[in-house]
């Protein structure tokens, strides 16, 4: 008997920002799995800021979404049906195919995760995907050192709750968050540990940021762009270095937005900018759990999920996240394990 499940699709290509029209939800009859297939019931899933650029019809480093059809994003699922012998039914998986309620997944594409050793939503979030950016970038991209001053913009979400901790654990003079409420802040500094923060909405950033940091910055991981980046830029000291993560602030612009009016600065400063796609970084996949996990089980390192309830909720959570409502990781609940 066919199984049936729910699924988000995209309805129409957004232009700005997405609304509920941009969604549609969609009933669909599972084929039987093919071998090497196997059949999951998904538990989180994941709503995050690169599947807006997924929704343009353009190309990037990953293919757009099709109008019509399923949208994709990590997902934590229990296998129900297998046909390869790694897996059996109720093995707790990670896979790419959320935004549905259940999945013909190829087995390939499929992780097998520990329900014991961690809370499932942190597979998709401080030990998955956003926790994995945020190391590959502090250390990799950024060139982190001992003794630097660290700026994070968006540095109450998923990623940038992670850069400022491990920057600190690993011995920052200084670090410093931005983000847009004051309980925002004072989850940075209160909970987190950061050294200071403020809300971007209170002021220019310039000046909060120069407030903060008068012996300037270091390294800046930028998860917005436009205002901030330009702020960092003015701010970094010589041979600063940036890692550039994502730009929330230009997502949903329907024009051009100016770039950084001090680009001269870069050369002034001898400035690093380096883009960051976590894809490139998957060798580091093992020493990052292995670093960051015993931090987390010995509460060094925090970290907080905002979860919505509900498949049929999933586009108001991305929209959400969009707006910057979540603190740290947005996620789904889809069904109970």
């Amino acid at each position: 008997m066919a199984v049936q499940s729910s699924e988000i699709r995209l309805a129409a290509r957004p232009h700005g920002w997405p609304t509920a029209e941009t969604f549609t939800l969609a009933e669909v009859s599972l084929p039987d799995p093919e071998p090497g297939q196997l059949v999951v019931r998904n538990l989180f899933m994941s709503v995050d800021p690169y599947m807006r650029g997924r929704m343009n019809d353009v190309k990037s480093y990953v293919p757009p979404f099709q109008v019509g059809k399923a949208l994709e994003g990590g997902a934590v699922g229990e296998v129900v049906t297998s046909t390869v012998e790694e897996f059996k039914p109720g093995d707790v998986v990670l896979h790419g195919l959320g935004w549905r309620d259940t999945a013909v997944v190829a087995a390939k594409h499929v992780v097998k995760v520990d329900p014991d050793l961690a809370p499932l939503g942190a597979y998709l979030g401080v030990l998955g995907m956003p926790g994995l950016t945020a190391y590959a970038g502090l250390l990799e991209v950024a060139e982190f050192k001992p003794g630097d001053v660290v700026f994070v913009s968006g540095a109450a979400g998923a990623v940038g709750q992670i850069v400022g901790q491990l920057a600190k654990l690993k011995g920052a003079a200084k670090v410093i968050g931005s983000a847009g409420s004051a309980e925002k802040v004072a989850y940075l500094t209160e909970e987190l540990g950061f050294d200071a923060a403020f809300n971007y909405k209170d002021g220019p950033v310039l000046e909060q940021l120069q407030a903060a940091a008068p012996e300037g910055i270091d390294v800046y991981f930028d998860n917005v762009g436009g205002e901030h980046l330009e702020a960092a830029i003015a701010t970094l000291n010589v041979h600063g270095r940036v890692a550039v993560c994502g730009m929330i602030s230009v997502y949903n612009a329907t024009e051009a937005t100016p770039a950084p009016r001090n680009l001269p600065l870069i050369i002034a400063k001898r400035l690093t900018i380096r883009g960051l796609l976590v894809s490139d970084h998957s060798h580091l996949k093992d020493e990052f759990v292995a670093d960051v996990a015993p931090l987390i089980a010995s509460g060094q390192l925090r970290y907080s999920e905002t979860v919505v309830d509900g498949l049929a909720n999933a586009p108001e959570a991305f929209l959400g996240m969009l707006r910057g409502e979540n603190t740290g990781k947005m996620l789904v609940k889809i069904n109970e394990r």
